[in-house]
């Protein structure tokens, strides 16, 4: 590991110290044969490396992990604030712990993530949910240890929140759920204050990961097998403007393109007003860089696109994606969209519609609009009726679909490079994918899951592809 700063490096040895001391505690208070947490983990691919990291400070701790939480001495949820379905999600979970915990009092139960950096979140779990014994926000994340142990032993609630130093903090064990898909977060926070977004507010400002750090854990990640490496940021395209020495997300992603080995490089999430020309080159001259960019638009209007505070117009959206085309040989591009922004117009929809079918999009990530508590686009008269925006988005769907059809059919007959992700339950098909993240089926030995395979692609629907191993 790169020399870190020494307040990162002497948190990182304090923490190791707590971790020794809860594995003595787990001794005495464990179940059965071994101290046991179950991490139930909510949102986006970054809360999942936040849940690795975690798992990694568990392992060292003394835990093992299981998926059943009545077996499990640690109870985690990491939670999301993105989507208002993911907090009621987390609400009913949490209370269906309260049996639980009646039943085995020793077991804690512990909340963090996104929505623990909301005062108003962390009130209500604090107020009607007095079982749980631990809650911290992601800028505690690299104290958990600490956190932990001071639960433990003073046997009292633990809230942690709101304490961003926007400092980064390295030489964390990771525990990764795959052993050969994997995420490598380069950077965390965003700066953008898009008006319907929460996350600069919970995850903080941007601030990004040495690049010598980042290129060393992307060395052991291929040197131990992984095939699939998504490096992750809130925006990864701003990647290096904070660091001492500036570097271009392009430059970074050339230098861990260029390391030995059989391995697919992606990474998300791309904000358009910031993807280069530099950038595109890089994944057009690329070897492992994968074909696919997903590049969010979220509205084909350049009125709501104003509102939204998105920093481009649908002309440089297109300009961009135009480019990208010209450069990546067979680009597979995807895109986020929120139907029903509020003042949005049904001319407003039908610009994105018109923007869809000209871009043609390989899939395309759809939500309608969930106002954020504390986001200015709370505030916004939001005059259309749910209905209506619920035809809108089944209009959108429609279009999409016939898109994915059409560039789907056009794939059969060829013979694609896909991994082997796994197999289907129902059917006992492996579940493939190109690397252009499109999804493939066939029939074939589990044996080659973790594999590269040529398939050649026989059926098309609507979204998945039918192949057989050529």
């Amino acid at each position: 590991m790169p020399d870190m700063p020494n307040k990162a490096r002497q948190l990182s040895e304090k923490q190791s110290e707590y971790m020794h001391l809860i594995a003595e505690i787990m001794e005495i208070r464990k179940r059965g044969e071994k101290p046991l947490a179950f991490i139930h983990t909510y949102g986006c691919q970054q809360n999942v490396a936040d849940s690795e990291r975690i798992k990694g400070m568990l392992d060292k701790s003394g835990f093992g992990f299981t998926d059943t939480p009545d077996d499990a001495d640690f109870i985690l949820f990491n939670t999301c604030a993105v989507r208002e379905h993911a907090e009621d999600r987390v609400f009913g979970n949490v209370g269906a712990l309260k049996n639980l915990k009646r039943r085995h009092p020793q077991i804690l139960i512990a909340l963090c993530g996104c929505m623990m950096e909301q005062e108003h979140i962390a009130d209500r779990i604090y107020n009607s949910f007095p079982f749980v014994g631990l809650v911290f926000g992601t800028h505690s994340l690299h104290r958990f240890p600490e956190l932990l142990y001071r639960s433990l032993v003073d046997g009292r609630r633990v809230v942690e929140r709101g304490n961003d130093d926007r400092l980064v903090y390295e030489g964390f064990p990771v525990h990764r759920d795959g052993s050969f898909k994997g995420w490598l977060p380069v950077m965390y926070g965003c700066n953008n204050f898009c008006t319907y977004c929460v996350v600069p507010y919970v995850r903080g400002r941007e601030r990004s990961r040495e690049k010598d750090v980042i290129l060393s854990e992307a060395k052991e990640m291929i040197a131990g097998g992984f095939r699939d490496i998504t490096l992750l940021g809130q925006n990864v395209n701003s990647y290096g403007k904070t660091l001492e020495t500036p570097v271009s997300f392009a430059q970074l992603i050339r230098e861990i393109d260029s390391i030995d080995g059989d391995y697919w490089l992606r990474f998300m999430t791309s904000h358009p007003k910031d993807c280069s020309k530099e950038l595109i080159d890089a994944i057009a001259e690329g070897q492992h860089i994968s074909n696919h960019l997903h590049l969010p638009f979220q509205s084909g209007s350049d009125r709501v696109l104003k509102a939204m505070n998105r920093h481009y117009d649908r002309k440089k959206y297109l300009e961009t994606v135009a480019y990208a085309k010209e450069r990546i040989d067979g680009l597979s591009l995807t895109s986020d969209i929120i139907v029903g922004f509020p003042g949005e117009t049904y001319e407003d929809f039908k610009q994105t519609l018109s923007l869809i079918r000209e871009v043609e999009f390989t899939s395309l990530f759809t939500f309608i609009f969930s106002p954020r508590k504390g986001t200015p686009a709370e505030k916004m008269d939001d005059p259309v009726p749910a209905e209506e925006k619920s035809k809108w988005f089944r209009e959108l769907l429609d279009v999409q679909e016939e898109i994915a059809a059409k560039r789907c059919a056009s794939m059969v007959g060829q013979t694609e490079r896909v991994l082997i992700e796994g197999v289907k339950e129902k059917t006992g098909e492996l579940n493939a994918r190109t690397g252009g993240n499109i999804i493939v089926e066939l029939t074939g030995n589990k044996d080659l899951i973790g594999t590269f395979q040529n398939v050649k692609i026989t059926k098309a629907r609507n979204w998945i592809l039918k192949g057989e191993l050529n």
